[in-house]
């Protein structure tokens, strides 16, 4: 004999909302989706050889800045301070996202791991502050990026006489062409990474080594070198101004936070896709790392050396023929003016790729993160809308600055040198809590060896904003407005249902839920939930209310951290004697919002709230940060709010609004309760 099988669970679906007409101007501006729907729609997963040009375009094109930044930063000690530089690299940067790759292997970066790691409001204020030095990071990608590409124009031999001063202008122009590309519809292309990045590095590496063998004909000019430095003193010395100098360097250690956010592109092993951790996907976006990381020390040393030894003073600094383009430069002086040209063609193509990497990581990251915290308006999760606003920032950030690559260096570097630092610690945080023993007071070696890089990075975050401020003051302007823009975001959508699904526990619930709905019952959200006081609760409400049919008692249980926007509702319903149904409700991040969803997917005949009649201003706060407050009052205003986006056809609940005495919470079983007439329903 065989048992049956359960009876399937019910499927709780979604109130039905009705969606507004898209016309005109708001038509296009929301057409194409979200970026993230987007993603879904094109992932397109190809081996890691091929990724790496991708998140390349943003790392590899820092060669078109770097050494005229090393340059001026430590003039003939750029190779060393570059040298420290790599050693940071390859022993610093790269092992922290080697470790980030393996814990967020879904492309979320350090951010996602830090706010795992962190829990109550900490976590979203820490993330707030984290997205706006992001932000200052890809901005400033893009505002640079395109600043560099225009001085690589306007310097051009051959257009020089067109474009002359014209770089402020000229960068206005690529920021507007990157945003109308984006405008049309940008997809990220592997092809078109490989395309641009490709053929750049293949330019240096030949520039390099014209640069090694001019060095060779000319020996004078390494013996001019090594006077300059011992002028400076002797070896010990000298490696210890390259640290110093080291953390105005920093500009070359960008990217790696692209590397990671482009794992889901990355292909994995073939069971990857049903793999709890996709080791797969994971080993390739370390192979990734590791190229792009050996690859780029090997051009910064390289490129740092022959541009100290061959352009003279005079040329980089500001107002030289050679500021902010030391390498184009060089090729022109070395190669002449086709091969140097065809070299500021494909600087000025991956400097521009670059900002579109930037701005394609923002349009990702910002609705990865905003809109689920409640902390941003529905639209930012369109591109359209994003993009916009993204370009009127990089607007007034290039005025701002007046499209200056070198001023632009330290607001860069240290948007760079947080986002390293936020990885190093959640790192450090994580193997922390992985591999120290229970009870043990043994901190293990790794967690040593990277809290040692943490403070590296605290070192060089540290003097690079006591040397260039400008950074963390724009940092600081972006926090502002991503707080205020959330505070008034959450403030807005407090009265949405803040629900994203429903799950029924058990057999028992699953039997009962279909008699619940229908308008079957009437609905009494309640604190106190012991039989004594669910009883007294009745009697009251019998007492005083023509109640048809039975009541079906509802206490809502929230989560410990109720911070984040909405909640995974888990439901338990039970039947009391004498015909009256009880239903716990847990996972709730705000009692209201709550009771108004759950109120939706039973459909009961009314509802019965109580008021409490304490200040508005303490009710309020309590709600916005808590979901505790005026219950009656806030689930009237929610259902009215979803009532004006549902069919109007539905037949909706009465609602009534009883004034508790004593001060009691408006969910809660009250001694005297005075009746009050139904406020909505129809």
């Amino acid at each position: 004999m065989t048992t049956a099988p359960p009876p399937p669970r019910p499927e709780i679906p979604k109130p039905h909302l009705i969606e507004e007409p898209r016309t005109g101007f708001k038509a296009w501006l929301l057409h194409g989706g979200t970026p993230e729907e987007a993603a879904h729609a094109h992932a397109d997963a190809r081996p890691w050889y091929q990724v790496l040009w991708l998140t390349g375009v943003d790392y590899f094109s820092t060669l078109g800045y770097q050494p005229g930044i090393a340059l001026l930063a430590a003039g003939a000690l750029s190779p060393l301070a570059t040298i420290v530089l790599v050693l940071v690299t390859l022993f610093g940067a790269l092992p922290i996202y080697r470790e980030v790759a393996k814990r967020s292997y879904g492309g979320q970066g350090s951010i996602a791991m830090l706010e795992g790691l962190l829990t109550g409001w900490r976590s979203k204020l820490f993330v707030l502050v984290l997205l706006g030095f992001a932000a200052t990071d890809f901005v400033i990608t893009m505002t640079l990026s395109a600043a560099d590409a225009a001085e690589h124009l306007v310097e051009n031999p051959l257009l020089k006489h067109l474009l002359h001063h014209g770089q402020l202008w000229v960068t206005l122009v690529l920021l507007a062409l990157l945003a109308a590309v984006f405008l049309r519809g940008f997809k990220e292309a592997i092809g078109l990474a490989l395309a641009v990045g490709v053929p750049y590095i293949l330019l240096n590496v030949v520039v390099v080594v014209r640069g090694l063998i001019e060095i060779a004909n000319h020996p004078e000019a390494l013996g001019h070198w090594q006077r300059a430095l011992q002028l400076r003193g002797d070896w010990p010395t000298l490696a210890l101004a390259a640290a110093v100098v080291f953390p105005r360097l920093a500009l070359g250690l960008s990217g790696f936070e692209t590397g990671v956010s482009v794992m889901p592109v990355v292909k994995g092993d073939p069971g990857d896709a049903s793999a709890l951790k996709p080791e797969g996907r994971i080993r390739g976006t370390q192979h990734l790392l590791t190229a792009a990381a050996v690859l780029m020390s090997v051009m910064l040393i390289g490129t740092s050396f022959i541009t100290t030894l061959l352009v003279p003073e005079s040329a980089y600094h500001e107002g030289g023929p050679a500021s902010g383009r030391v390498l184009s430069y060089l090729t022109h002086h070395l190669m002449g003016s086709t091969v140097g040209t065809i070299y500021d063609v494909s600087t000025i193509m991956i400097l521009w790729f670059a900002g579109a990497s930037a701005m394609a990581g923002l349009l990702n990251l910002v609705p990865r993160y905003l809109p689920r915290l409640g902390m941003a308006p529905r639209w930012v999760a369109y591109a359209r809308p994003l993009v916009l606003v993204l370009f009127a920032i990089d607007v007034v950030v290039t005025l701002i600055f007046k499209a200056d690559v070198e001023a632009q260096g330290g607001a860069y570097a240290t948007g760079v040198l947080v986002l390293m630092l936020s990885a190093s610690v959640a790192v450090t945080l994580a193997l922390w809590r992985e591999r120290r023993g229970p009870g043990s007071r043994r901190v293990p070696l790794p967690v040593l060896y990277f809290g040692g890089v943490a403070l590296v990075f605290t070192y060089t975050l540290v003097q690079n904003v006591l040397k260039r401020p400008d950074g963390l003051i724009i940092a600081c302007f972006f926090i502002g407005g991503i707080v205020l823009l959330s505070a008034y975001s959450r403030y807005h959508r407090a009265t949405e249902l803040r629900v994203e699904s429903v799950t029924l526990c058990d057999e028992e619930t699953e039997a009962l839920w279909h008699e619940l709905g229908c308008k079957s019952v009437n609905l009494v959200p309640v604190k106190e939930h012991t039989p004594e006081e669910l009883l007294l609760k009745g009697e009251e409400i019998r007492r005083h209310y023509k109640v048809e049919g039975p009541l079906a008692f509802m206490h809502v249980g929230l989560k410990n951290d109720r911070s984040g926007f909405s909640g995974l509702l888990e439901v338990t319903a039970c039947r009391l004697d004498g015909g009256d149904f009880k239903v716990e409700v847990g996972g709730a991040v705000a009692v209201s919002n709550t009771i108004a969803y759950v109120s939706e997917l039973i459909d009961p005949k009314s509802i019965f709230l109580g008021l409490t009649r304490r200040n508005s201003v303490e009710q309020a706060f309590h709600y916005l940060l808590w979901g505790e407050g005026e219950t009656g009052i806030l689930v009237y205003e929610i259902l009215l709010r979803h009532w004006r986006r549902t069919p109007e056809d539905d037949v909706r609940p009465y609602i009534f609004l009883m004034s508790e005495e004593g001060g009691n919470e408006s969910n809660s079983a009250a001694s005297d309760t005075l009746p009050s007439a139904a406020i909505a329903g129809s």
